[in-house]
């Protein structure tokens, strides 16, 4: 249990509160599993596992809520030990502990992976939508069930649960989504340049193969002949890399793909069915911001962010009492207050010196104020290539720096979910020693007044802390094509960020050594940046996250030009922001 601080709206802290919990008596300690094929409206067979509630090997009999999660990534599988390992039966995402409180659990592996039948034609795609809406209705139907059913997941879980909202099941209830998106060409191809989400390779077969059979399935026959299916599967990094506007037609579906599995296009679905909503990321994650966006247009839907990576269990919070708690609520009619609390829970690093988590009115972005700070001059008051220019609160004097993409970039973790320090990679902006402690809670905006020397160019930008000893962490970063800059209305609540349309008809070149002015949404923050703390402002034009950096690197590489100080079209400068 940890202690909570009550924010109402931009508000000083109120009071200290205990972490929400339920009480996690060990009502049924046991599980009774059974599996088998469930067929959905066009035929194709599902491998679907339940999980009942159980007192040594006999299950409950009462009918039970469900909570359902729906995975790419094989619900049951054996490791190369032997050992077997079940979605089901592993409290990441609190599901052991939601069996434990008397839920029914099913997972089931989407079409084209695991031990389900079929092929992928795309990737949350209608298909796999209307997937979650009949295996969500064929549970509601089952002796087992009360008839209510919730759905749980993180990262691609969180999308299928996301998108399986979007069909309104009458039986879904309510949602926890974690780590997912409400609009996909802004999320894997932010800015207009795609990065390590969604771009990796796919497994080969024998991952699959690695599921284990469905009960009938004693030779594993049936999980050889699904397994042969998935070879018709749609190559994930092939479609994202093959759409770069967010009207391209996909040479694999035929259709302008972004569109359809842009969940922005279906919220008033979602609003109309009733469902509760729940949205959950970390703050060291790059989806968190699309989380926030999400939940930003959905009235009443509840936010949480705790300090870790992607798809952690927030660390220092009672997450499984809070999903438990939640599900309560909306499956069981536990009167218990989850609707009426806050509607954001979030981490708050370097409160009362250390961090601890807040409640808040308050989506994290709302009630914010910017405060400009402007890059400029290094110490020797002349243009320069290193890193030593200045951040300042007021824009002086005139001037540009000029770096070539530096393309050689250390080799990151396959999955490097948070960006790290790249001041020597291009342009770098620090400023003084704080003099007093900053409390930043949504979204830095770079704004920037950029050139080039060619007709397109990639441009990154990180916000980093910088300690009294000079080690810094990135605490913020966001990147935006040159020829992606136009911005235009949003077809869905931003927070007031830029908006970048991404259309074909909008996406054009510069012509080099035109200026032109990006406005870069980065990563949200939550953090009270403590006095004599330095914030650094860095600019590159590559990131070694970039999946496909050895495709794309130009020979002699694009040189940038940032101008800072007075230009025509406004100084180019960062918009931190501030909450009281």
């Amino acid at each position: 249990m940890t202690a909570l601080r009550s924010m109402i709206g931009a508000a000083a802290v109120a009071g200290v509160l205990c972490a929400p919990t339920v009480s996690m008596a060990q009502s049924y300690p046991d599980v009774v599993r059974t599996s088998a094929y469930v067929s959905v409206r066009d035929g194709t067979r599902l491998a679907v596992n339940i999980y009942r509630p159980a007192k040594g090997d006999v299950a409950e009999t009462a009918r039970l809520p469900v909570i359902f999660s729906f995975s790419p990534y094989r619900a049951r599988y054996v490791e190369k030990d032997g050992k077997v390992v079940e979605l089901a039966l592993g409290d990441r995402l609190a599901l052991r502990s939601l069996i434990r409180a008397g839920y029914v659990v099913a997972t089931a592996d989407i079409r084209g992976k695991g031990a389900s039948f079929g092929h992928r034609r795309g990737f949350q795609d209608r298909t796999e939508a209307r997937d979650g809406y009949d295996l969500v209705e064929w549970l509601a139907k089952q002796p087992f069930a009360t008839g209510k059913v919730g759905m749980i997941g993180c990262s691609y879980l969180g999308g299928t649960t996301f998108q399986t909202a979007t069909t309104a099941p009458p039986s879904l209830k309510a949602v926890f989504v974690g780590a997912s998106d409400l609009d996909k060409y802004a999320f894997v191809r932010r800015g207009g340049i795609p990065a390590q989400f969604n771009t990796r390779p796919d497994e080969p077969a024998e991952v699959d193969l690695a599921s284990v059979p469905v009960d009938a399935d004693a030779d594993g026959a049936m999980l050889k002949a699904a397994v042969a299916q998935h070879a018709a599967n749609t190559p994930m990094a092939g479609l994202w890399y093959g759409m770069p506007h967010r009207d391209s037609v996909s040479s694999f579906t035929g259709n302008a793909f972004w569109e359809e599995v842009g969940v922005y296009n279906y919220l008033d679905a979602i609003r109309k069915s009733g469902v509760a909503t729940y949205f959950w990321s970390n703050w060291q994650d790059e989806p968190t911001a699309q989380s926030v966006l999400s939940a930003a247009n959905l009235p009443g839907a509840k936010f949480l962010a705790g300090p870790g990576s992607h798809c952690v269990p927030p660390p220092g919070f009672d997450f499984a009492g809070e999903v438990t708690r939640y599900f309560d609520h909306y499956l069981k009619g536990a009167a218990n207050g989850i609707d009426k609390a806050p509607r954001a829970t979030y981490w708050l690093e370097g409160l009362d010196g250390k961090g601890g988590y807040v409640r808040s009115a308050l989506l994290p972005g709302e009630g914010a104020k910017p405060l400009s700070w402007y890059p400029g001059a290094g110490r020797s008051g002349t243009a320069r290539s290193a890193n030593d220019g200045v951040l300042t609160a007021t824009a002086n004097g005139a001037g540009a720096d000029s770096f070539a993409v530096n393309y050689t970039l250390p080799d990151p973790e396959y999955f490097a979910f948070w960006a790290q320090p790249m001041d020597d990679k291009g342009l770098s902006y620090t400023s003084a020693p704080l003099g007093k402690p900053l409390k930043l809670v949504g979204f830095p905006i770079a704004r920037l007044t950029v050139s080039a020397d060619r007709s397109d160019a990639n441009v990154f930008v990180y916000l980093d802390q910088v300690d009294n000893a000079g080690k810094a962490e990135v605490v913020a970063f966001g990147r935006l094509a040159l020829s992606h800059r136009k911005e235009g209305k949003a077809p869905y609540q931003t927070l007031g960020l830029p908006y970048h349309s991404g259309l074909g008809a909008d996406v054009a070149p510069v012509r080099p050594g035109e200026k032109v002015r990006l406005n870069i949404d980065m990563t949200p923050i939550s953090r009270i940046v403590p006095k004599g703390a330095r914030l650094r402002l860095t600019v590159t034009g590559a990131d070694p996250r970039q999946r496909n950096l050895k495709d794309i690197r130009q020979d002699p590489a694009p040189v940038i030009t940032v101008h800072w100080g007075k230009q025509s079209g406004g100084a180019s400068r960062l918009d931190l922001p501030v909450m009281k």
